[in-house]
């Protein structure tokens, strides 16, 4: 498949780099990826959105691809706020009109928080096992012997010898995630060398080990991000239209209840239950994008 050039914008502390589909001007959509993945998710998502007359705008997230940080000096933070100020920052140095923003994972946690925080930036959302904001303050309380299990490349990454790890096996570590979180998907070698490569960033090792060190409270965040962490604590719901993907063979974790995503999104509009893993854009795409489309149907007809 062809891959748009790539394209790089100062926002925020980075220099993001970016794949544009589509007609800028146009109601604008932002797909955003998570861990360990890149913009290869969004292959099929994209076009068919830039096809439906969509501005879509894919962005390598921090850590990933050839997204840098410009100043040397910034702290390599992987926390949940930051993620969401570069998404804002993104949206403000693109001069995009309010966006749908949509993802899974670390995208789908930067797409839901920025909708929570600054919901005059977000005309809608669609996100991958809904509200996945993390709950630092019960991080340190133990779960399910089962869903603790899941959790042991987190676990792994608390000490030196899994940054080690991960700095050494990057792409094996990644590979073995892809594996366990979506059982069912048949990815092939060229699908996961075309996304491994994102991986050499010179901050990935940082940022992730931040990430999953941070989460469980184990290391403090950048004081800059303090003042969204304090608001994320109070776990607000989500107040802009929004559709909720729920990967029903995630090896990762359970899908949550239609109810349960009504109780966080006021505004939902639909809960899709699909039969994917963890990597819904990439692994059933076509139903991705429909989703994506019918939330920008459904902002526009408001």
């Amino acid at each position: 498949m062809s891959r748009h050039p790539l394209q790089y914008v100062r926002a925020g502390v980075l220099d993001i780099a970016f794949e544009r589909h589509g007609t800028p001007g146009a109601p604008p959509v932002v797909l955003l990826h998570g861990f360990p993945y890149d913009v290869r998710s969004y292959d099929v998502v994209a076009t068919r959105l830039a096809d439906q007359g969509a501005d879509v705008v894919v962005p390598y997230l921090r850590g990933f691809g050839p997204t840098r940080f410009a100043n040397t000096t910034t702290m390599r933070s992987g926390q949940q706020a930051a993620l969401a100020a570069d998404l804002l920052a993104l949206l403000g140095a693109l001069r995009l009109a309010p966006a749908v923003v949509a993802g899974y994972d670390w995208g789908g946690r930067a797409a839901t928080l920025t909708a929570m925080l600054h919901p005059d930036r977000v005309a809608g959302l669609v996100s991958v096992d809904g509200y996945n904001v993390q709950d630092i303050a019960e991080g340190a309380t133990p779960i399910a012997p089962e869903g603790e299990r899941r959790l042991w490349y987190q676990y792994y990454l608390h000490g030196e010898r899994g940054r080690e790890g991960l700095a050494r096996n990057r792409a094996a570590l990644a590979r073995l995630l892809w594996s366990e979180w979506s059982p069912g998907w048949a990815f092939t070698d060229a699908d996961f060398a075309a996304t491994a490569p994102s991986f050499d960033n010179p901050d990935f090792v940082a940022v992730v080990v931040h990430s999953y060190r941070h989460r469980f409270g184990l290391v403090p965040g950048d004081p800059l991000y303090q003042a969204d962490e304090d608001r994320i604590a109070a776990r607000p719901r989500v107040e802009v239209p929004t559709i909720t993907i729920s990967p029903l063979r995630d090896g990762l974790r359970d899908p949550k209840t239609p109810e349960t995503h009504a109780e966080r999104f006021p505004r939902l509009v639909d809960d899709l239950r699909l039969p994917v893993g963890h990597n819904p854009p990439q692994e059933a795409p076509e139903e991705f994008a429909a989703a994506v489309a019918r939330l920008r149907w459904t902002v526009r007809r408001r």
